[in-house]
């Protein structure tokens, strides 16, 4: 059975009579029984962790101020916090004077009990941690073609020295391709060419590379240098549209007039060199994937006069998300590997 409650202080405009039961101005009687109250949940009850910390500081240190300056926020944004705790609990607790702060009876029992909780939060923070680290023994990696086959291996060789054991599944894409899976959650950490970050990504620069047109050693271009209006208007043997090689010279020809449609679109960079070295026509590639073959003499760099076909590598993960375990472990490798 309902108890009924007694409201102490002024009865509503529009309400006469007496005791619990009050007689709306239209004669309507209205009960003076209690709502039904959900109970509040715990997370309504107990301060945030910030207004723990704050607290635990200001104790320590013996002022709002000092504890506001070591945590990064003003004092009249700390004073009004530890005032809203003090609200939200009941209690009184710090004693304000000018030489300082002090807790009071009551914030010294309650620093206390913060302490545990705010031990038991870093714990919970620790685990979450080590257990972002045991799932990074598996790590998924998706890598444009040139990080895939002339940086990858050696970056994976340095992981396993740091982190053995762990399993890496490695595929190739092109940079939309890379993004997309990564966006996707297909891949834990993405490698692209290009000079931003793709939408939707956070990322870092972890190596650079720079394209070379290339051409056999009988060619005319062989013997001398060509300048990008020329190369624009020539057809090349190039990596398929989409590639990274292709995105980073398009947008360098873009002043030039464009890319010329291409003589060759090759799959692979061993088929472009093949066609290359056979003689078909100059081709563009990355500068580490014809090193042996510049230093034999195979091939000759044709020197570019007014075209930066410099690009930087780049590693990137889902937005807001840092990462973890292998994978922020490869990130750092990759990030000390570069020249």
């Amino acid at each position: 059975m309902e108890r009924p409650f007694y409201a102490v202080g002024r009865r509503p405009r529009g309400l006469r009579g007496k005791g619990n039961v009050a007689v709306a101005d239209g004669g309507a009687a209205v009960s003076g029984h209690a709502p039904t109250m959900a109970p509040m949940g715990i997370a309504q009850r107990v301060p945030d962790l910030g207004a723990l910390e704050l607290l635990l500081a200001v104790v320590r240190l013996g002022s709002v101020g000092r504890a506001a300056a070591e945590l990064g926020v003003t004092q009249p944004a700390a004073s009004a916090r530890i005032s809203a705790l003090e609200h939200r609990l009941g209690l009184a607790l710090l004693d304000r004077s000018p030489r300082g702060s002090r807790p009071t009876e009551a914030g010294t029992l309650l620093a206390g009990w913060a302490q545990q909780v705010v031990a038991a939060a870093a714990a919970l923070d620790a685990g979450a941690a080590a257990l972002r680290d045991r799932a990074g023994d598996r790590l998924r990696v998706i890598a444009s073609r040139t990080v895939a086959e002339h940086l990858m291996p050696g970056w994976l060789v340095a992981l396993d020295g740091v982190r053995p054991g762990t399993s890496v599944a490695l595929r190739t894409g092109a940079p939309a391709a890379v993004a997309e899976a990564v966006r996707a959650g297909a891949a834990d950490l993405g490698f692209v060419e290009g000079a931003r970050t793709p939408a939707g990504l956070s990322g870092t620069v972890v190596a650079a590379d720079r394209l070379l047109v290339v051409v056999a050693p009988g060619h005319r271009w062989a013997r001398g240098g060509v300048d990008g209006g020329i190369l624009a208007a020539t057809p090349l043997i190039l990596h398929a549209e989409g590639s990274g090689t292709r995105e980073v010279l398009d947008r360098a020809l873009a002043a030039h007039g464009g890319t010329a449609p291409p003589l060759l679109e090759a799959e692979s960079t061993a088929a472009l060199k093949a066609a290359v070295l056979a003689g078909t026509g100059p081709g563009v590639v990355s500068e580490r994937a014809v090193a042996a073959e510049l230093a034999g003499g195979r091939l000759v760099a044709v020197p570019v006069a007014d075209l930066d076909l410099h690009r930087p590598l780049r590693a990137v993960w889902p937005a807001g998300r840092r990462p973890a375990g292998a994978a922020r472990d490869l990130v750092g490798l990759a990030r000390r590997s570069r020249p």
